[in-house]
C-alpha cells in the first residue's frame, strides 16, 4: 500500500474542503458506487497506481498542515478541454481527520509511505479547535 499527499489551494479548513467536494463540478459518477464521488484533478498519473489502489489514501495539506485524508478509490486518465492528458483521483466521500503535522508547500502530489503518514484522530483527541490554533500548537510542537 502507498499513499499520496497533495496541497489544497483556496481552502482554509477541513469543513471548507467538505463543502467544496459537494459541488457537482468536483464529483464524478463511478460505476461501482451509487453516489457521486469527490474527485481531484492532477496532471501526472501515478506510476505506482496499483499500490495506491490497495487501500491507499490522499492526505491533504490545508494551511500548511496535513489535516485529513480520504481513501483513493480509483485513478482515471482524462483528456482536458485543451487536449492535454490529465488524471482524476476518485476519493471516498468520508474525510478522516489526522494528527496535524506541519508540511512545507510543494508542487503537484507526492508519494507518502504509510510509515511517514500521520495517525488518524479519533474520539476526544479529534478536537474541533479553530485551524489557526491547531496550526500554532503544531508549530510549537504541542
Amino acid at each position: 500500500m502507498l499513499n499520496l499527499i497533495k496541497l489544497v489551494v483556496g481552502v482554509s479548513s477541513v469543513e471548507e474542503l467538505a463543502e467544496r467536494q459537494k459541488d457537482p463540478h468536483n464529483t464524478r459518477q463511478h460505476p461501482q458506487h451509487s453516489a457521486r464521488l469527490p474527485v481531484v484533478h492532477t496532471r501526472t498519473f501515478p506510476r505506482q497506481s496499483e499500490e495506491i489502489l490497495q487501500g491507499g489514501s490522499l492526505y491533504r495539506v490545508i494551511s500548511g498542515l496535513i489535516q485529513c485524508r480520504q481513501q483513493v478509490l480509483d485513478l482515471q486518465t482524462e483528456t482536458r478541454a485543451d487536449g492535454t492528458q490529465g488524471t482524476l483521483i476518485l476519493l471516498s466521500p468520508e474525510i478522516i481527520r489526522v494528527e496535524p503535522r506541519a508540511m512545507r508547500p510543494f508542487q503537484g502530489w507526492r508519494y507518502l509511505k504509510p510509515a511517514d503518514a500521520p495517525p488518524d484522530l479519533s474520539g476526544p483527541q479529534s478536537s474541533n479547535l479553530p485551524p489557526h490554533l491547531q496550526k500554532e500548537l503544531t508549530l510549537l510542537g504541542l
